[in-house]
């Protein structure tokens, strides 16, 4: 669990950061501090605080979802594990903090936590089919948790972080986008930026070579082949440079690009050492 880091903001959209009745309210109030300056104990002031998150109902929601992800989670390997899925939860979190608008924090680090449960290397295409539907009956659970003052489901962001998993993958937004089916959402959508921003840079970097190295020995897949041999292809070094390496210029948000040149940078070196080992004479 976490809290704050103390930054001076309201929560998102849906419930925004202050009424018109409040603003009234705190000028009304500041109009009779000015009246008053002789005497400072008279005076008085409304402190609008920002609001911490999570609040106590959503810590609840974000400790539910982690087990969740945690159960699940411990039938992949570790690749895709729940420390994977934290880290992402970590940098989603951290790049929310960094853009405007601000997005909605409780969607970002749900669809953080919930990214991977789906993925379809890990189960039937079946139960990928629809995220909606699948969490359902857990968004469900968690309104009941709250007693109704979290209604994921009511205030739709159930759809929206159900939306958000459907579309993290690298490899289904290549294929929305030949198929002609990238849409305004897929542009405009924040918290969709900030999730998949967080997720792909963990699969770049020196966390993103270890996790390609662990799932090349989870599926037995062959870590380095000379571009010569017939199954150069299907090696993890063909990986870099099939997805890895393209990385970077996918990235949305401008922290996430930033993030993204280092730990390009840091892949380049890498292959040049590995190459340089490769072709090695005494």
């Amino acid at each position: 669990m976490h809290e704050s880091d103390g930054e001076d903001e309201f929560l998102s959209c849906p419930l925004g950061p202050i009424s018109d009745a409040g603003r009234k309210m705190g000028k009304q109030t500041s109009e009779l501090s000015q009246q008053t300056p002789s005497n400072s104990l008279l005076k008085t002031r409304l402190v609008m605080k920002p609001v911490a998150y999570p609040n106590p109902q959503e810590a609840v929601v974000i400790a539910a979802t982690e087990f969740l992800m945690e159960e699940t989670m411990k039938k992949f390997d570790s690749s895709h594990d729940a420390h994977h899925v934290r880290r992402v939860r970590k940098t989603a979190l951290s790049l929310a903090h960094s853009v405007e608008p601000k997005p909605d924090l409780l969607t970002v680090e749900l669809a953080a936590l919930l990214h991977d449960l789906l993925d379809k290397k890990y189960v039937p295409r079946s139960a990928s089919a629809d995220p909606f539907s699948h969490f359902f009956p857990f968004f469900k659970d968690l309104a009941e948790k709250t007693n109704g003052e979290i209604d994921l489901i009511g205030d739709g962001r159930a759809e929206n972080i159900s939306r958000i998993v459907e579309n993290v993958s690298w490899t289904n937004e290549r294929k929305l986008k030949a198929e002609g089916g990238w849409t305004e959402w897929h542009e405009t959508c924040i918290e969709l930026h900030c999730v998949q921003d967080a997720d792909r840079l963990d699969a770049i970097g020196a966390f993103g070579i270890m996790r390609c190295a662990a799932y090349s020995a989870a599926v037995d897949r062959a870590l380095h082949v000379s571009k010569s041999d017939p199954t150069w292809g299907d090696s993890a070094i063909h990986h870099f440079h099939d997805k890895l390496l393209l990385v970077r210029d996918r990235l949305k948000t401008p922290a996430g690009r930033r993030m993204g040149d280092r730990r390009h940078q840091f892949m380049l070196e890498f292959l040049s050492a590995v190459d340089e080992e490769y072709n090695a004479k005494p």
